[in-house]
């Protein structure tokens, strides 16, 4: 327990030196537009612009930016947008639910249909069902993000005018009921969140077929057989739920390529997300923007694993025998 407490604490220090040190390694700076005379924000004043540096603390020595950013982070304060003058915690708290709706949802599709499809693939494997779905599912999770993006906002969004185009809501709509909201929100989560659940279906669907193709052959599964078990028990409570404990693993681990290739799509279908203010951070090359918006994805992630290892524990006996 002490090994993998010094773990954490050493990724999470890994993670935070990585995380101030990579924006700072792009070419240019927050201030350079400012420092720019053939830009349109350019401040003549060089006074002004060393009270900015000051303000920002962008003059003071890499060392001591590091050390004030670990104090302040351990604080949870994030610091001050350098392109917006806004608290980056306030900016997150607008943007970060966007985000986790967009995940959890094309989450818990992708889990739903590579659970239910991989174990019906397996059950059935070497048939044209089982077949037919490796085929898709390989398609679908190897297809670029933005290839399919594109594909859906021209069929549905341009073409059959089914689904809106972009944005999260309807821009000054006003509801008279919680459906109508509902359903506006809903819309305008449906191509973004189709997208991603095709990136992340096809792994898990060959995860849990391939896992519990391995089970069915165990001699558990021969004596359940023998008891004249039905077919739904010996498929649901003997060789799926033992299926699902790599599945849950690769679930956690899955979380942070769900939440960054959220980022990715929200950018592609300017959903009010995190994506596009980190598209536009970095652009800007807005530090504390950047720095805030990985501390929370990769607080998110190592919060997923921990999950993770809860629900291994519960869905594995021979884990619980051993503490």
């Amino acid at each position: 327990m002490k090994r993998r407490a010094l773990g954490f604490l050493i990724s999470l220090w890994a993670v935070l030196t990585l995380n101030f040190l990579l924006p700072r390694l792009l070419p240019g700076d927050p201030l350079a537009a400012l420092l720019d005379p053939s830009s349109s924000a350019y401040v003549f004043n060089s006074a002004t612009r060393a009270s900015l540096a000051e303000y920002y603390g962008l003059d003071r020595p890499l060392v001591q930016q590091y050390a004030d950013y670990l104090a302040g982070t351990l604080r949870g304060d994030l610091g001050q947008s350098i392109r917006l003058n806004r608290p980056v915690g306030e900016l997150l708290r607008a943007h970060l639910p966007w985000t986790l709706l967009l995940t959890l949802t094309a989450l818990s599709a992708a889990s739903l249909l590579g659970v239910l499809g991989g174990a019906e693939a397996a059950w059935r494997r070497g048939s044209a069902t089982d077949k037919a779905l490796v085929v898709s599912s390989v398609i679908a999770s190897n297809a670029p993000v933005f290839f399919t993006g594109m594909i859906l906002l021209i069929v549905f969004g341009a073409r059959l005018d089914w689904l809106p185009l972009a944005g999260g809501r309807t821009a000054f709509a006003r509801y008279g009921t919680p459906w109508e909201a509902a359903r506006d929100y809903a819309a305008h989560l449906a191509l973004p969140a189709v997208t991603l659940t095709l990136a992340l279906v096809g792994s898990k669907f060959l995860l849990v077929r391939n896992s519990m193709i391995g089970v069915l052959g165990e001699d558990y599964m021969l004596v359940a057989r023998a008891k004249g078990l039905s077919t739904g028990r010996l498929k649901r409570h003997h060789a799926l739920r033992n299926a699902l404990i790599p599945f849950v693993h690769h679930l956690a681990a899955h979380a942070g390529f769900a939440l960054t290739g959220a980022l990715f799509i929200e950018t592609l279908f300017n959903y009010p997300g995190m994506g596009r203010l980190v598209f536009e951070s970095v652009v800007a090359r807005d530090y504390p923007v950047i720095q805030g918006v990985f501390v929370v994805v990769s607080a998110l992630v190592l919060g997923a694993n921990l999950l993770a290892d809860w629900l291994s524990y519960r869905l594995d006996p021979r884990r619980r025998e051993a503490l």
